[in-house]
């Protein structure tokens, strides 16, 4: 999952970017309105956490810009105004959820999960498919009882297309959002191809028929098998 931080005090979007990467997150950090809106306009992002006091935007200003260009992007505004009329205004404008600073980085792990279940329409922290059960919050996958051995990495890709689940994911996509920031030339590489070919391997021990499909010249599809 790819996040833009968006946050002027340098040392809390460090602390939550550094927590957020231990937790198996992509992370980019703005500390200006005018870096965010440029990271906003050239990059995917699943989630974007802002901050409202920037001291050189209007944080609400960002967060219009945000849901007219990136309608898929999902916003969490983190913010020292506690005052409701903010709140509401920030919601209304389409935000997901508001939390108050200060918070726990549990709370906010807490919130980024409920708010991604809700875009992806997941009622529950696991998602059961292929007769798989992807849990997102233990970053687990069982089958009947049986836990299936994965790497991060694998794990990452794994989850990134089980929420995108009948739907082709490029190779750009699924570098951005499990690698963060890369150098273009270098996303269509075969580390990915390496992950697919493993993940493969390693699900067919537990799943019949086939279940990811490359998609020639453009990504990969997870596919759910009736």
């Amino acid at each position: 999952m790819k996040v833009l931080i968006v946050e002027d005090e340098i040392s809390l979007a460090n602390e939550v970017r550094n927590y957020l990467e231990k937790e198996g997150f992509a992370c980019d950090e703005a500390y200006t309105g005018k870096v965010a809106s440029e990271k906003l306009f050239s990059n995917d992002y699943d989630l974007l956490l802002l901050d409202l006091g920037l001291p050189d935007y209007e944080g609400l200003e960002l967060l219009k810009e945000s849901i007219a260009n990136k309608t898929d992007t999902a916003v969490i505004i983190l913010s020292a105004r506690s005052a409701l009329e903010d709140r509401i205004k920030g919601l209304n404008l389409g935000a997901d959820d508001y939390l108050p600073k200060p918070f726990s980085l549990l709370e906010l792990k807490s919130r980024i999960m409920a708010v991604m279940r809700r875009k992806h329409g997941i009622k529950a922290n696991i998602i059961t498919i292929n007769n798989l059960d992807v849990d997102l919050d233990k970053r687990l996958v069982t089958s009947h009882g049986n836990v299936v051995s994965l790497t991060r990495k694998e794990y990452d890709i794994l989850s990134f297309l089980v929420l995108n689940k009948n739907r082709v994911v490029t190779r750009l996509q699924i570098s951005e959002h499990i690698w963060g920031d890369i150098i273009e030339e270098n996303y269509n590489s075969n580390y990915i191809d390496v992950h697919i070919k493993n993940l493969r391997k390693k699900l067919s021990d537990f799943i019949d028929g086939e279940f990811l499909e490359t998609v020639r010249g453009i990504g990969f599809k997870f596919v759910e098998i009736a």
